[in-house]
Order: structure tokens, then sequence, then C-alpha cells
């Protein structure tokens, strides 16, 4: 198997360039309308890098806790300015959300990215209190199934987890060293088995592995595998690729905020 084109996804999309510019332009007029409100504190820094800031949204009523969003990107593209369209769902529901950048590969290591995000997470739990909601997409996917393991986040901070949604999450990091993109990655055999959730103890809150029926096979594959292993809830949502399945994130009454918010099931049977 090729595995550089099995997991290369912008290409096997139709459309794709048409996603970035759609994301950004939502994401801006997101951000203007909230900062109009006074409902959006943006650039809170949590780090001492230009890239490591965040931005938090806030509802319009006293916060019923706190999700914490963490884009994708393959490690090494992207920062939070694409993707703060996405927090409606949550935030229309009364939570503050969070949404950090982080620097990028091949400028660091993703066992520093990880680390990054714990760090944002620590902040963005100062600033609000009650329980924590995590949900990333694709390389975000991956750093919130970690960030749910032993060891990664203080210990008062994972005691705050109430729920991990990893979205098309890259669960075992071992196949990717053998595509082009570990060219940027510098992934090694030890940190690429250290930073595999698949060889994470599971976290002690509920889980819930979210993925697109009509994504790459390895994608669907990764989040299956990690389902198994974690023995925690599925769901492959028909009729989704990798760049629309995030989508439902901005619907308050979508089902995937539905089981972030466990405002429903944590999981269901997967489909196909």
């Amino acid at each position: 198997m090729d595995l550089s084109d099995a997991y290369a996804i912008a290409s096997h999309t139709p459309d794709w360039d048409s996603y970035p510019p759609r994301w950004a332009a939502a994401s801006e007029a997101y951000r203007k309308r909230l900062s109009v409100a006074g409902r959006a504190r943006l650039g809170v820094m949590y780090g001492h890098g230009s890239r490591q800031a965040m931005d938090l949204f806030l509802p319009d009523t006293p916060a019923r806790g706190l999700v914490v969003f963490v884009h994708g990107g393959y490690w090494k593209a992207f920062d939070r300015s694409s993707w703060s369209w996405l927090a409606e769902g949550a935030r229309a529901r009364g939570w503050a959300v969070a949404m950090p950048s982080y620097d990028l590969c091949p400028r660091v290591r993703i066992s520093d990215i990880t680390r990054q995000v714990a760090q944002a997470v620590t902040v963005a739990g100062s600033e609000v209190p009650g329980e924590i909601r995590l949900t990333g997409h694709s390389a975000g996917g991956h750093l919130v199934a970690r960030l749910g393991t032993r060891g990664v986040l203080p210990d008062p901070l994972r005691d705050r987890l109430a729920q991990v949604l990893p979205i098309s999450p890259l669960a075992d990091l071992r196949p990717l060293l053998n595509t082009s993109m570990n060219a940027d990655l510098r992934l090694d055999e030890a940190e690429a088995r250290a930073e595999s959730p698949i060889f994470c103890p599971p976290p002690a809150a509920p889980v819930t592995v979210w993925v697109g029926a009509d994504e790459r096979p390895a994608l669907v594959a990764q989040s299956r595998k990690l389902a198994e292993v974690w023995r925690c809830g599925l769901v492959v949502e028909p009729g989704r690729h990798h760049f629309d399945v995030i989508d439902a994130l901005a619907d308050p009454d979508s089902a995937m905020v539905a089981t972030l918010l466990q405002d429903g099931p944590e999981g269901q049977p997967a489909a196909g």
C-alpha cells in the first residue's frame, strides 16, 4: 500500500480548494459578530510563542462549562482563525468555547504540540469554571484523545473532563512513518508509539469517536481502531467526508453537538 496516498485527503476530495476560503470567511464574520456583542476574547495567550494563543467565545448567559476545539491540518497547517464559526453549536447551548492555535511541524514535534495544547486547556480552564469537554478534528482529534489520557493534563483539569469527542482522529501514528509528510513531522518509532492514543489507557471521561463514512478508508479504519481499543462510542456518519463532517459543530441542534454536550446519546452503532 502507498501510505502517502492512503493518508492524502485533499487530492481525493472534490472541490477541496473551495473549503479553506469558505471556512476563513465564515470565521471572520463570526468573530466580528461576537466581538461587537462583547462575547469574544481574541488572542488570549497561553504560552510565549506568537502561535500559542487562543480565542474564547462566550455564551450570552453564565457559562455551563468549557468546550475546547482543536483544529487539524496534519500538525503542520492551519491555525484557529479558520474554525471560529464551529463554536456556535456549543456556544448557543450555553458553553464557553476555546479555540487554540499551536506551533506547527517541522518547527516543533508532535509531542511538543501535545504539551502546548495541554497548556492551552489549562489556561482556558482557569478562565472558565465547571466541566470541560474536548473535541478536535483530524490531527486535532488525535490531540484531544491524547489530552484525555493520564499524565497529559494536570490531574485537577483531567478530573473536570466530562466528554472527549475526537472527530476523524489519527489514533495510530506508526503508518505515518512511511509517508512523505514525515519529512515535516519528523516522527521516529518511539514518538509515533508514545503519541498514539491506541497505546494509551482510555480516559475516565466518556469518549465518542466520530468519522465521516465517505472519508479515506485509512481514516475510517483509524477511528474504528480507536473505538475498538478504548471500547467507546463510535459514529460513522453517512454522506460525510473529511472536510464537511465537522459542519455539525456549528449547529446547536445537531447530533454531534448533542453528543459533545451529553444532551443526547454518547454514541450509536457504527453505520457501514
